[in-house]
């Protein structure tokens, strides 16, 4: 690979990683900041509108680092990837523009109402603003999905005379099958992410005895969406993703699963080493023909090996993308069992004095960010070698005038500036730990 493609791919790896460490909490978040401030609207409840402000800083603070490194994100399209660019820009263009005129006004602008305006708005007005932000952070989310979907499966584009390609019909690319079954995977991961944040704090005050009545309502509303979600993560909308990568992206399917060899009955492996020499699985821990069975709905169905395609059409690093993808899963099996377990005791009234159960939930806190960041590797990983699935290559994407030396220090530049808005990050989310969802009363009772 020439070393400035690879500078390019590991530079913007970096950021995109990075950044999707805060939208991912801000779309899990929004819905349940809904469920809180809807349950405090119809009890009249102060305790969960304590619960909502509490949980709308965090996602503030979220918003707001997700926007400083989104931003750089994006110019990165013509700094790295202007050949890219200039061949899809017509389609994709579509989409980023629409993320940021729809969506992302719309989620900053109730945003701020509902972080600064619940004095000036009526109850019902102030819910409608978490409601707008809610459909702001998820609409955000459905049109970047619709831009990789395109990257992924592309369609309702035609080709200019200069080659490149125009949007020709926007409603199919609106309703891309992928883009659905992309995005429901996606956001249903968000929510877990989400979802085991807010269990995880409540397990934590609970734990150091502090802020009680707070934690139990984060720990219930994280277990019981936790636990929903969990599920759909992996039905349907895992097995919905994983069919459409078997339908469109068949060698892609064989190298996540390692399969080297076209076979009737594939198993489907749980643990084991791939061997790219001998091209095998090692110490193989499997499920006979259930791979078969998952992706056709038949036990002897015939699933395609990478010996069906030309090695040239293989992922690129088969190993990674192995690995990454039974991260995913396995983490997702993790959670399940995890919330499901925690549902059991909540049910039975034992899970807020069960502290080994809270010391999982607090300790599961980091895990949902691997397992997003691993399901992304793999969606990406899987694509390779096309930057755009079929149409255009990576080797051919990117802007061949930036040298890998140009790449690598501007990539010192953001590992440099990220730690330090890591850190600002953890700072800021720390404080608000520390102030606990009834901050403003605890100062207010001290005169301040």
């Amino acid at each position: 690979m020439d070393s400035a493609l690879l500078v390019h791919r590991i530079h913007f790896a970096f950021t995109i990683t990075f950044h999707y460490l805060f939208p991912q909490l801000t779309m899990g978040l929004a819905p349940l900041i809904v469920i809180l401030k809807t349950i405090a609207l119809r009890r009249n409840d102060e305790t969960y509108h304590q619960a909502a402000r509490f949980w709308a800083k965090i996602f503030g603070i979220n918003f707001l680092f997700g926007v400083v490194t989104g931003i750089p994100m994006e110019f990165q399209f013509g700094t790295n990837w202007s050949h890219f660019s200039r061949f899809a820009g017509g389609v994709i263009g579509q989409t980023l523009a629409m993320e940021g005129v729809f969506s992302f006004f719309l989620e900053s602008a109730f945003l701020g109402l509902f972080l600064y305006g619940e004095k000036r708005l009526s109850p019902r007005a102030h819910w409608w603003s978490a409601m707008a932000v809610f459909l702001g952070s998820w609409l955000s989310g459905f049109f970047i999905i619709l831009t990789d979907a395109f990257m992924q499966h592309p369609v309702g584009y035609s080709k200019a005379v200069d080659g490149s390609l125009q949007l020709s019909s926007f409603w199919e690319l609106i309703l891309n099958p992928w883009a659905w079954w992309q995005y429901a995977h996606n956001m249903s991961g968000a929510v877990i992410t989400g979802s085991i944040v807010m269990a995880s704090v409540g397990a934590f005050y609970l734990l150091w005895e502090k802020f009680a009545t707070h934690a139990r309502i984060f720990v219930r509303v994280g277990v019981v969406s936790g636990l929903i979600f969990s599920v759909l993560q992996l039905f349907p909308t895992g097995d919905g993703q994983g069919r459409m990568i078997a339908l469109n992206q068949p060698a892609t399917l064989a190298a996540m699963e390692a399969l080297f060899v076209s076979q009737p009955g594939a198993p489907l492996i749980i643990l084991g080493q791939p061997n790219l020499n001998e091209r095998k699985i090692d110490n193989p821990l499997q499920v006979p023909q259930a791979l078969s069975f998952l992706t056709y709905r038949a036990w002897k169905a015939q699933v395609q090996g990478l010996d069906a395609f030309s090695p040239d059409l293989w992922p690129q690093n088969i190993a990674l993308l192995y690995y990454s993808y039974h991260i995913m899963v396995g983490l997702g099996t993790i959670f399940i069992a995890i919330m499901l377990l925690a549902a059991w005791l909540l049910w039975r009234g034992k899970l807020f004095s069960a502290d080994w159960m809270l010391w999982v939930l607090m300790l599961a806190l980091p895990f949902p960010y691997i397992a997003n960041t691993a399901g992304w590797i793999t969606a990406e990983l899987g694509r390779q070698p096309w930057l755009v699935y079929g149409l255009m290559r990576t080797a051919d994407g990117y802007s061949k005038m930036v040298s890998a030396g140009n790449g690598m220090f501007t990539l010192l530049g953001f590992l440099g500036m990220y730690t330090v808005l890591g850190i600002l990050f953890l700072f800021l989310v720390h404080r608000e730990i520390d102030h606990g969802p009834v901050a403003e009363i605890n100062l207010a009772s001290k005169g301040i």
